[in-house]
């Protein structure tokens, strides 16, 4: 069995930082689970934990039931994909694959049996006599995921191992390590900053912020339910549009100078039902905005576009609304986390009392910079966020 279980584990390093805080997870045996979040949110110091690679200061990890909180690395019955492949340079890639196996000190007959059964699943059988520096990044990705599922462990543990590869390789070897899981179902734990491929590979994905665990779900309930401002924030590309509002009598919300009224019994009209008079966060992802057609009855709020993307399949408009931002320590974080232009504009909406709203347009839409346009918003699809805890509200 490769159960990994968290129970209340913490690490603090010997400076008095503290890495995370009381994490409880379970991976289930054969589950492929993804720890996502910003930079220094804990989730390699969880993974290093399980590894033996840091030592634990609180709680217990235990594989398949067995605590190895002081466990050496090697009795734990894993195997660990780096982000920077650490193979040995003078040796053929059926040397590295192997070579973890002959220092166990298995026959040469079943060394070779191993590699070449994994050189099949990993597409290496042509290259077993090349060595590292004749091999492409994606090759020598496989080639280090060939060393590690050789040995057949209990749990494989990825740190960001995409990370050096260029943007259209990392979509091919998103896809690549999620079949070769799916064949082995080896129980996984897989590291990453890109919240992209946290969605697009994990069974389940852990949101992680300062070292504790946010939200754990499988993909689309972590879109679709964030449980507060951060996850909203952080998971999705665009992000969530977020704005202030109030709750006025009557089931109208006042959006700075414009008003929209919410549908009866939606979801968002039950999260705020006790919070008339309440400024909260309200949030609308970018494809429950469009353009308002003639007849178009639903709510709308006016602004200026500010500039557009065209993706082909689409159009990103980015409108300027008369509404106040939610600028917390949540979505700071998440700002600076992406870079400093981030951060300014964000503070730049601060300062004028308006949001950027990104909205999703069908391909060859017209709209240019400096034309002002409604913007319909399905409100059905909508969130409520306590602007002082962060959390999502409570649907009555």
């Amino acid at each position: 069995m490769g159960t990994v279980t968290f129970d209340g584990v913490g690490k603090i390093f010997p400076d008095g930082t503290r890495a995370v805080t009381d994490l409880g997870l379970a991976v289930a045996d054969g589950e492929f689970m993804v720890l996502v979040g910003p930079s220094g949110c804990g989730k390699t110091t969880a993974l290093r934990m399980v590894a033996g690679l840091e030592k634990i200061s609180e709680g217990e990890i235990r594989i398949a039931d067995k605590v190895v909180n002081d466990l050496e690395p090697r009795r734990r019955d894993i195997a660990m994909v780096f982000q920077n492949y650490a193979l040995y340079p003078h040796m053929t890639v059926a040397q590295n694959i192997g070579f973890g196996l002959k220092m166990h000190g298995f026959a040469r007959a079943e060394v070779e049996r191993r590699v070449n059964e994994i050189a099949g699943v990993l597409d290496l059988r042509d290259l077993l006599e090349r060595k590292p520096r004749a091999l492409s990044g994606g090759q020598r990705q496989r080639v280090a995921m060939g060393r590690a599922i050789v040995r057949n462990p209990a749990v494989f543990l990825m740190d960001e191992p995409l990370s050096n590869l260029d943007a259209k390789l990392r979509v091919q070897m998103r896809a690549e390590i999620s079949r070769i899981q799916r064949e082995l179902r080896t129980t996984t734990i897989y590291v990453t900053h890109d919240q992209i491929e946290a969605m697009t590979m994990g069974d389940r994905v852990v949101v992680m912020r300062k070292g504790r665990l946010q939200q754990v779900d499988v993909p689309q309930q972590l879109y679709d339910h964030p449980a507060n401002l951060f996850v909203a924030s952080f998971i999705g590309s665009p992000s969530m549009n977020l704005f202030q509002a109030e709750l006025a009598p009557g089931g109208v919300l006042q959006v700075g100078t414009q008003t929209l009224t919410l549908p009866q019994g939606s979801v968002l009209a039950r999260q705020l039902a006790s919070h008339v008079g309440r400024r909260v966060a309200v949030g609308v992802r970018p494809e429950w905005v469009a353009p308002v057609a003639p007849g178009d009855l639903r709510p709308r709020l006016r602004g200026t576009v500010v500039t557009t993307e065209a993706l082909g399949f689409e159009v990103l408009v980015h409108v300027e609304v008369d509404a106040a931002p939610v600028v917390t320590a949540e979505t700071i974080e998440i700002a600076l986390d992406v870079d400093a232009a981030a951060l300014a504009e964000l503070e730049s909406e601060r300062s004028k009392h308006r949001t950027l709203l990104v909205a999703r347009f069908p391909a060859g839409s017209s709209v240019r910079p400096g034309e002002t346009i409604d913007l319909g918003l399905d409100l059905s699809h909508a969130h409520a966020f306590d602007l002082e805890s962060g959390l999502a509200l409570e649907a009555g």
